[in-house]
This record gives C-alpha cells, structure tokens and sequence, in this order.
C-alpha cells in the first residue's frame, strides 16, 4: 500500500478525521435537516387532514344548506297556503257581511215602502170619505156630520177594499 502512497498512520488520520467530520455533519446538518424535513412532512400531512376536513364540511355545509332551502320551501309552501285559506275565510266574511248588510237594507227598504203605502192608502181613504161626504151631502142636499159617520164609513172602506183584494 505504500507504492500507493498509504500509510497506516495517514489512513488513520484520515479515517478519523472523515468520522469526526461526519459526527459533525451528522450532528450539525443532517440532524436539523431531517427534522426540518420531518417537520414540513407533518405540517404538509396537517394540511392535507385539514383540506380533508374542510372538503368533508364543505361537503356537510352544502347538505345543511340544502335540508334548509328544502324546510324553507316547506315553510313558504305552508305560508302561501295558509295566507291562501285566510283570504278565502276574509272573502267569505266579507261576502256574508255584505249579504247582511245588503238583507238590512232591503228589509228598511220593504219597511218604507210598506209605510209609505200605508200612508198613501190612508191618505187616499181620508180623501176618498171626504169625497163620499160631500157626495151624500148634495145626494141628500144636507150636511152630514162626518164625526157621527165616520165610523160608518169606515166599515164600508174597509168592506170595499176587502172585495177589491179578493
């Protein structure tokens, strides 16, 4: 080994000197390296749970999100519904209240003309004894007292009228 130039002492020298070096490289940079490297592959592993995570709440998010928009189509069907039922029950409360109304304003109608034709019959009797008085008085040629009569007259009012209604 010596015609290649190695001597025991130099290979020694040298052996220790590569184990010194790489204790030293082991010690200072590979150690720092690997744990460097060991600690990007955790925090990339984290990332990758944590991307999971929010993929798997993304995914959990929509179906709430969907089961909401579903009760609330729900509800607003169920809304509409009932808004539906209160504007028919208010129609028809407002429909017989304008029956009733229209009923009262009939029956005061009926009542006025009833009245009315009452008040005219009267009037009508009134002028028709007051003409048949002063027919019988120049019939006679005297004067009849109408208050002695009167009731004489009214009998036969009410005979005549009978007759005209049958």
């Amino acid at each position: 080994m010596q015609d290649l130039g190695i001597t025991v002492p130099g290979l020694l020298t040298q052996l220790i000197s590569f184990s010194v070096l790489a204790f030293v490289l082991y010690k200072l940079l590979y150690g720092p390296i690997v744990r460097m490297l060991d600690q990007r592959a955790e925090r990339i592993k984290e990332s990758l749970d944590a991307a999971e995570q929010a993929r798997a709440d993304a995914a959990s998010s929509a179906d709430r999100v969907e089961e909401e928009l579903g009760r609330a189509r729900q509800e607003g069907q169920q809304l509409i519904a009932e808004a539906r039922d209160a504007a028919g029950r208010l129609r028809e409360q407002e429909e017989a209240r304008i029956r009733q109304d229209i009923e009262a304003m009939l029956e005061r109608a009926r009542g006025e003309i009833g009245h009315e034709r009452d008040v005219a019959v009267e009037e009508v009797r009134q002028e028709f004894a007051s003409l048949a008085i002063d027919a019988a008085e120049q019939v006679i040629e005297q004067e009849l007292d109408s208050a002695k009569h009167q009731d004489l007259i009214d009998r036969v009012l009410k005979e005549g009228l009978a007759n005209r209604q049958n």
